[in-house]
Order: C-alpha cells, then sequence, then structure tokens
C-alpha cells in the first residue's frame, strides 16, 4: 500500500487541499483510496462528508486518526494523510512512522518562509528523513507570481537541499471544489485547466520513484 503524508510548520498552508486534490486524482483513476484526518479541525472528513450528497464520485474511505488507528479496509492502494499542524519533535518520528511519502507545502509570506525553514531543518534531522525511509517534496502554495514575496520564496526554495515538486497559483477553484466535497481534477475542465497543468509535475513526482524510498 503506497502511504502518502501532507504536513506543515503552522496552519493554513494547504496541506487539507493537496490530500484531497491528491485522493481525488488516485480514486479517479480507479484505485482504492483512504483519507486519513489525523487533525482535530477535521477538514478532511469534512471534504468527505459534503462528497457523499454526490452521485458517480469515486468513493473515497474516511479515518478519523485522532480516534482511531489508520488502517484502510483490505485492498486500499493508497492511503492519503492529512497530519495536524505544529508538531515538533519526536511527535514527527512517530507520525512518519511507515510513510513513505511526506509533502510540504508552504505559502510566500515571510512567516511561512521563516517557519518553514526551521521545520525542514527539524525534519532532515528525524531518523526516518535521515535515513531515506521518508522522502520529501515541497509545493509552494497559492503562489503570485511576480511579487516581491513570490521572489523570495523562489530564493528559499532553492536553497533546499529537498525537491520542490511543484508551484500552485492562488485559485477560486480550490475553494469551490473544497465546499462540494470535489477534487480539482472533478470540476469542468474548461473552469480549471490552468490549475491543472501545474497539478502535472506533481503527480509525476509522486508516481515516480523519486518519491519512494530505496528498496
Amino acid at each position: 500500500m503506497r502511504t502518502i503524508m501532507l504536513m506543515n510548520a503552522k496552519g493554513g498552508c494547504g496541506k487539507t487541499t493537496l490530500a484531497t486534490n491528491i485522493a481525488t486524482w488516485f480514486a479517479d483513476e480507479g484505485k482504492k483510496v483512504a483519507l486519513a484526518d489525523f487533525d482535530t479541525q477535521s477538514s478532511s472528513l469534512d471534504w468527505l462528508a459534503a462528497r457523499q450528497s454526490y452521485t458517480g464520485v469515486p468513493e473515497i474511505q474516511g479515518i478519523d486518526a485522532t480516534r482511531e488507528a489508520p488502517t484502510p479496509a483490505r485492498g486500499t492502494e493508497y492511503l492519503i494523510m492529512d497530519a495536524p499542524s505544529r508538531i515538533h519533535g519526536k511527535a514527527i518520528n512517530d507520525m512518519l512512522r511507515r510513510v513513505q511519502t511526506l509533502i510540504l507545502p508552504v505559502l510566500p509570506s515571510p512567516f511561512d518562509i521563516r517557519a518553514g525553514g526551521r521545520f525542514i531543518e527539524e525534519l532532515l534531522a528525524t531518523g526516518r528523513v535521515s535515513r531515506k525511509q521518508t522522502r520529501i517534496g515541497v509545493v509552494a502554495n497559492r503562489v503570485r507570481e511576480n511579487t516581491l514575496v513570490f521572489h523570495d520564496l523562489e530564493v528559499f526554495l532553492n536553497g533546499l537541499s529537498i525537491p520542490v515538486i511543484g508551484t500552485l497559483r492562488e485559485s477560486q477553484n480550490y475553494i469551490r471544489s473544497a465546499e462540494r466535497g470535489l477534487g480539482l481534477f472533478e470540476l469542468a475542465p474548461s473552469m480549471v485547466w490552468q490549475d491543472l497543468e501545474q497539478w502535472d509535475p506533481i503527480m509525476a513526482w509522486l508516481n515516480s520513484n523519486r518519491s519512494l524510498p530505496p528498496n
């Protein structure tokens, strides 16, 4: 079973948005997907509740990981995990246990860049990451190109020792899809084509051996 976790240094960086869209990408491909929500705000589970009002969309199993171990149904091919914000120290290693791939969304703001830098340093020092048992990729999220703060974010990301796997623009389409319990990929293509293009490198990385620990 493939295990992918979304985590960030502080709240509001978009980890739930990425988790739900990654889950729908694989579900739309016919894969059996589970989405485990470790965050007490339960944003991923709220999204799944809204999704139940639709017919014809692939089913995604929801797991309240604040109450039970994230044990998906038999035959699950992808387990996507929405981690809590602001975890540190031993809790990081505990959270990363059996996680193959970790994705960190970072926002283009001075506060998020500084917090992200400290958090990445902490992650790189953990046992699972230092032994390459968990692979990390960074996503620049909600960016507005040609702004000074985006330039600062680019400088920060270019200095990392981990791959930047994608850049997502600030778009109302993420809000529209989240409200309905849908993925971006399940909206009308004419509405979301610009956003879909930005997901190609992210999913290409997830589908490559570069996002997996060595055998």
